[in-house]
């Protein structure tokens, strides 16, 4: 069944949780098969009211910071896999009683909280992110291991000893990646810290395996863990983000106005791409939109489709429809859940789309909608 658009506010993201469900199984299987640890980035999806539906099938988180530790603790349940590229003195401490494992960016921020860390009365795994110098991510917006990149430790600036408290090392060079590009990257690390695998208990392999996209190899990729864990005896963990909302859902606008400058027309909507669709204007990403082909087709109507802020280029085109729009008709853009969510603004006071999510009984459940006094109180 369909999701039903007309019982939702507009605009509004809504989570189909069927399809939602599904990925969390294909994740799943993928962790017992392959006899590693999966856990969910808040990162890409911090969508904490779907988190007891998530919890049926993955049951730990990974922060980057002390909010989203906090939010692992208070709505997962469990103390989070923290890696930040930089604590804070007044920050750390709280961020150590919510966190399992602590990894850090530097051996200067380790030395920094090692005190912290041996007088923590908790047990806390330590691990240090490294940087494999090596890529197959293009854009380098989203390279970790650019040139001059400030993610990770080369492995030119490690001792040839790691200190006694590190146990495992954490590596992240994926975005929305395949399980070769991950082989390519297993290489590399291997090439540049085979001693220093020796020396530790786990490996945390980051994010960016798009193991729920549809021509992903999962079984490559199960076959490709196995084969790691095997040969350096350590424990395995993925923190995938987008794999787990990927293609999960949409976020449903109206139209509010069309205009017309020198033969383009444009289609004025609810949302805004850069509040609250900023992949599109950064990255930049072009999400589907229903019912209608991406580009100016002959004999097919023709739009521009316009966020309604007041920077001049909150827009994305062109869009080809077979009908002419309607003031009021909806405009779905699908596959909005995976980090577009997170990464909205309040920007001009635009109204930030409501959440819902839409269940296998067929009842479109709203969790959220913004108000003004959500705008109000970001800043003051």
């Amino acid at each position: 069944m369909p999701i039903d658009y007309n019982n939702a506010p507009s605009p509004c993201y809504i989570l189909d949780e069927q399809l939602f469900r599904k990925n969390l199984q294909l994740i799943k299987d993928v962790k017992e098969q392959a006899g590693i640890e999966i856990i969910m980035a808040f990162k890409a999806f911090s969508m904490w009211s779907a988190f007891p539906i998530v919890k049926e099938y993955i049951g730990k988180a990974t922060a980057s910071s002390i909010h989203e530790a906090r939010l692992a603790f208070e709505e997962m349940g469990n103390k989070a896999h923290t890696y930040s590229p930089a604590y804070k003195e007044e920050e750390f401490k709280e961020i150590l009683s919510m966190s399992s494992h602590i990894t850090f960016n530097s051996l200067s921020q380790f030395n920094s909280f090692k005190t912290d860390i041996n007088s923590t009365s908790d047990k806390v795994s330590v691990g240090l992110r490294i940087n494999p110098q090596f890529s197959d991510v293009s854009t380098d917006l989203y390279n970790p291991c650019a040139p001059g990149s400030r993610l990770g430790i080369i492995a030119s600036q490690l001792p040839k000893v790691l200190p006694s408290e590190i146990e495992g090392l954490h590596f992240h060079t994926l975005c929305e990646s395949s399980s070769y590009d991950l082989e390519n990257t297993l290489n590399a690390v291997e090439e540049r810290f085979a001693s220093y695998l020796k020396q530790v208990k786990w490996i945390n392999m980051g994010g960016g395996h798009l193991m729920t996209r549809k021509d992903y190899d999962t079984q490559h990729l199960i076959k490709l863990l196995k084969q790691f864990k095997e040969k350096w005896d350590l424990q395995i963990i993925l923190e995938p983000g987008s794999a787990f909302a990927w293609e999960t859902g949409d976020l449903m606008s109206s139209v509010v106005d069309i205009v017309e400058n020198e033969g383009i027309k444009t289609a004025i909507l609810d949302v805004s791409f850069t509040a609250h669709m900023p992949d599109c204007l950064e990255m930049p990403y072009q999400p589907e939109v229903e019912n209608s082909i991406k580009g100016d087709i002959e004999g097919k109507h023709t739009y521009r489709l316009g966020g309604n802020s007041c920077l001049a280029g909150d827009f994305m085109e062109h869009w080809s429809f077979d009908h002419e729009l309607q003031i009021g008709e909806h405009i779905i853009f699908k596959d909005m859940i995976h980090y577009t969510m997170v990464k909205t603004t309040m920007f001009n006071g635009v109204p930030h789309p409501a959440i819902a999510i839409w269940n296998e009984t067929e009842v479109l459940k709203v969790v959220k909608e913004f108000t003004y006094d959500d705008y109000k109180s970001r800043l003051s």
